[in-house]
């Protein structure tokens, strides 16, 4: 007897191949496309496995490699696999680690990612995990991720290179399924900003492993797996001996050198100090290292070449010199009366003591503030040139706009501060349309007030003058390499709208700064060095002494910003840094009679001083000192 009647039939036999298709297709997912699945003639189980490609490697300009790649395992755990029996004394031997850890760590894990693979103990060393592999098919429920550790065999460029660190949730939504859980990613740095390029694309392999997860060979002898391409080699334009070398002078000190190659826009050394080991953000110890660096006062992670901003002081007057014999405010070869000072009202805005002034270079020689303010007044108040304050003020905004101040100059670094270039809207808000004019904000030619620069804004203002005129988008990477050729970035070039003609007096102002101005002792005659010293004021402590220069005059080849923090006049501790940068670029080696120089400099402890004592004494005690850092060193190249 039919179990069905005769009139249904029509309808159920539709409905039962369709329930049989699903079952067919269900299991062909199983089967065939899943990452793990029963083979039933060998009983095997075939896993899908990540291959994860070597990242780049990181050259200086003269191919030195500054950063490469060293193995470690990351261990996983999902703890629904494991057997009740699991021998954990042996596991925690194999492992070097405690009962104690192994117990707390799978508290953890059983608690919020029971149902998958969760790393259990990150970053093995070759030789560890060996030993571990061995007993692997010993711990159900345990597997492994093989991925790369970042070495820096200089031991340089902390804030530069940037750190790798795993990636959160958002990180791998936002991938469009590239990112999964334990991947690394750049966090910091170079590293974070050319992630894509220097991560390469992963590979994937399928394996046959046995029942107790003993690896068996390939599946299909390799012919599904897919090759990893690894990441890209980066060329980038560091001297990598003129960034150690700058970060020794710079050691015990807060503030940051920016140098570039004026004619490429290529970054030479980027230095943010108090700098760092990056060897102790990359390893096992990344978290204890991170707590210790995030801990410290003087705020090692801040990176100053490009987040720090600072009032330019007289390095900004170079700029306003530009600006005065374009416009025909002041020609060059026009003398100055400075009296002590520029009077306003019932102050005076101070300056040193000096000689007339015969002309436009002598006031930069002498760095003389009452020139400054009577150049830019004298601009400002024209109105039978602009018309009006306002007009006037804008017309000046402009030209230091495109001299670099004021906006981000896009180098390839995460995080650039623009700085700050009050705008004449600023001022109007502030004061009231009409209601200031140039003795209102008169601090600001002065490279004072509410104008500020960045280290690398200040280097590139003096590259731009080392060019006559022009400066390309300062940058760290020049390019990629690929068969041993390296291939350029092109980067954008931005001349300024001053003529060329005005750019020689403003030059040689600079380098009567070195011969008989404010940095005569550092002076080098054979290099030809041309500069401008600046001591900005910080109205929470000891002024910041800066420099900026460039050499050789002609045909220069480097150009540089110095900034460090609470050492007073820019003659003090910057420009001698910076000139001691430039003789090691430029000849490789610093000459005897100066070695005296860079002993001081090499031995100056500025910073890391006691601190004192709170006077409430209901706050907690400060620790005397800070947990050391902890980290595998490479050697060096």
């Amino acid at each position: 007897m039919s179990l069905f009647k005769e009139g249904n039939s029509s309808l159920l036999r539709p409905a039962i191949y369709i329930i049989a298709v699903v079952y067919l297709i269900r299991l062909f997912i199983l089967q065939v496309t899943s990452p793990s699945y029963k083979d039933q003639a060998t009983s095997n189980v075939i896993k899908k496995q990540t291959i994860y490609p070597s990242r780049g490697l990181i050259l200086d300009r003269n191919n030195k490699v500054l950063v490469y790649n060293e193995a470690f395992y990351d261990i996983y755990v999902q703890t629904n696999r494991i057997k009740p029996d699991i021998d954990s004394l042996k596991l925690c031997t194999l492992l070097n680690i405690t009962l104690e850890e192994y117990q707390k760590k799978m508290k953890e894990i059983k608690k919020s990612t029971p149902l998958k693979p969760t790393i259990f103990l990150k970053q093995l060393t070759p030789v560890d995990f060996a030993r571990f592999q061995e007993h692997l098919y010993q711990f159900s429920g345990f597997s492994y991720k093989r991925a790369e550790m970042r070495r820096f065999p200089f031991h340089s460029g902390g804030m530069l290179y940037g750190y790798l660190a795993e990636v959160d949730q958002q990180k791998i939504d936002d991938s469009k399924g590239y990112y999964e859980l334990g991947d690394y990613a750049g966090k910091t740095g170079l590293e974070a900003y050319y992630e894509e390029e220097l991560r390469g694309v992963k590979g994937v392999s399928f394996q046959l492993v046995d029942n107790l997860n003993r690896p068996k060979g390939s599946y299909k002898e390799g012919k599904e797996d897919v090759l990893p391409v690894a990441g890209k080699d980066m060329s980038i334009g560091i001297d990598a001996a003129l960034q150690k070398y700058g970060e020794d002078l710079m050691q015990n000190k807060c503030g940051s050198v920016v140098a570039i190659d004026p004619k490429t826009g290529e970054i030479l050394a980027y230095i943010s100090a108090p700098t760092f080991d990056p060897n102790v953000l990359s390893g096992r110890y990344f978290r204890h290292n991170y707590k210790v660096l995030n801990a410290d006062k003087y705020k090692p992670l801040f990176n100053r070449p490009v987040m720090a901003t600072y009032p330019p002081g007289s390095t900004f007057k170079l700029a306003g010199s530009l600006i005065a014999f374009e416009t025909g405010t002041r020609p060059p070869e026009k003398g100055y009366s400075c009296g002590g000072g520029f009077r306003l009202g019932g102050h005076t805005i101070n300056c040193h003591r000096h000689p007339y002034l015969t002309d436009g270079m002598q006031a930069i020689s002498y760095s003389c503030n009452a020139y400054y303010c009577q150049i830019f007044k004298d601009m400002i108040s024209n109105d039978s040139i602009y018309g009006s304050v306002e007009n006037a003020y804008r017309a000046w905004y402009d030209y230091m706009y495109s001299f670099g101040f004021g906006h981000k100059l896009g180098i390839d670094m995460k995080s650039e501060n623009k700085g700050i270039l009050p705008s004449a809207d600023f001022y109007n808000k502030r004061y009231g349309k009409k209601n200031w004019k140039a003795t209102t904000v008169i601090s600001i030619a002065i490279g004072q007030g509410e104008v500020t620069a960045t280290p690398l804004q200040m280097a590139n203002e003096v590259a731009m003058i080392a060019n006559r005129g022009y400066y390309y988008v300062p940058h760290l990477v020049r390019g990629f390499v690929t068969n041993d050729t390296l291939y350029k970035l092109k980067y954008e070039k931005t001349v300024v709208d001053v003529d060329k003609k005005w750019f020689e007096p403003v030059i040689d102002g600079m380098e009567l700064v070195v011969k008989k101005g404010t940095a005569a002792r550092v002076n080098m005659e054979e290099l030809r060095m041309c500069g401008k010293t600046g001591t900005a004021q910080n109205p929470h402590g000891k002024d910041h002494s800066m420099f900026v220069a460039f050499a050789p005059k002609e045909n220069p080849k480097i150009a540089i910003a110095v900034i460090v923090e609470n050492a007073g006049f820019g003659a003090t501790y910057a420009a001698p840094i910076a000139s001691l940068m430039i003789e090691k670029y430029m000849n490789d080696t610093i000459a005897k009679k100066r070695k005296p120089l860079e002993k001081r400099m090499l031995d100056a402890k500025l910073i890391y001083k006691e601190e004192p004592k709170p006077k409430n004494d209901s706050l907690p005690p400060k620790k005397d000192t800070l947990p050391k850092l902890v980290a595998i060193k490479p050697k060096q190249d």
